[in-house]
């Protein structure tokens, strides 16, 4: 049996990391050992007596930048806990916005390291020698990348083989197949709020898949029409996309 998929978390509140790998599915997958998890202290990696890892920038300016060689040598012990290849990520507003396909990639790599700054951020030339790309959860500032690994974390190990107790739900998931999911609703079928649609009763499995393909269309096309532009509709989904418009046209109140 080969080894679990290794997630390794360098930053500055390694605390934050441990308590998020231990709940949810991530905290399954940990426990049934389907994925292992390592947060990293950086100042353990000072070699002064106050722990310093970060220092002033260069031409002035507000804010501390993370130096090199703390970082480099966590880096270097991490690399040496495993012996398989590393892939280094460094949580950047400035990086490629993570998706699903990027987190379909990521979840095939047997380890990754995720590096998470801090203040102004870390020494450039660290991140050219060290770092094989940078990742951003969106167009937004957070105090720091602790945040956003819990995100990647979460995102990749629910894609990890046994995390999941129904293998399937990650199969119906948002942005999958490039379309937002469909509607889904449970008990009571009557509710003072709305009566669940009558086809997902009905027991005709086949109408169910296409009503929940039709909405899941329909949906992508009023919430994120830009997800439909990166994909190239079948005939029958753009029959059901077509429908969807029309029945919405005609339920639609007629303006004044």
């Amino acid at each position: 049996m080969s080894a679990a998929p290794r997630i390794d978390v360098l930053g500055l509140f390694p605390e934050w990391i441990r308590q998020f790998t231990e709940i949810g599915v991530v905290g399954r997958a940990m426990r049934r050992r389907l994925l292992h998890c390592e947060a990293w202290q950086l100042r353990d990696f000072a070699d002064d007596v106050h722990r310093t890892v970060d220092d002033r920038t260069y031409g002035g300016g507000p804010g501390m930048v993370m130096l090199i060689e703390p970082l480099r040598r966590a880096l270097t012990a991490i690399r040496a806990a495993d012996p398989r290849p590393a892939h280094t990520i460094y949580l950047s507003p400035q990086g490629r916005v993570l998706d699903q396909a990027k987190v379909r990639e990521l979840a095939s790599r047997p380890r990754l390291v995720l590096l998470c700054g801090r203040y102004e951020g870390v020494d450039e030339r660290l991140l050219d020698a060290e770092v094989d790309e940078e990742i951003s959860i969106g167009d937004y500032v957070l105090s720091g990348g602790e945040p956003a690994a819990c995100v990647l974390i979460d995102a990749v190990g629910r894609l990890v083989e046994g995390a999941l107790n129904d293998p399937a739900s990650a199969a119906q998931d948002s942005f999958e197949d490039g379309l937002l999911d469909c509607p889904h609703f449970t008990r009571p079928e009557q509710h003072e709020l709305g009566t669940v649609p009558a086809v997902l009763t009905s027991g005709d499995h086949k109408a169910i898949a296409r009503w929940r393909r039709q909405q899941s269309l329909g949906r992508t096309w009023q919430r994120r029409p830009d997800l439909l532009e990166k994909i190239a509709l079948s005939r029958a989904d753009q029959a059901l996309l077509d429908q969807f418009r029309l029945d919405l046209q005609q339920t639609e109140p007629d303006a004044d």
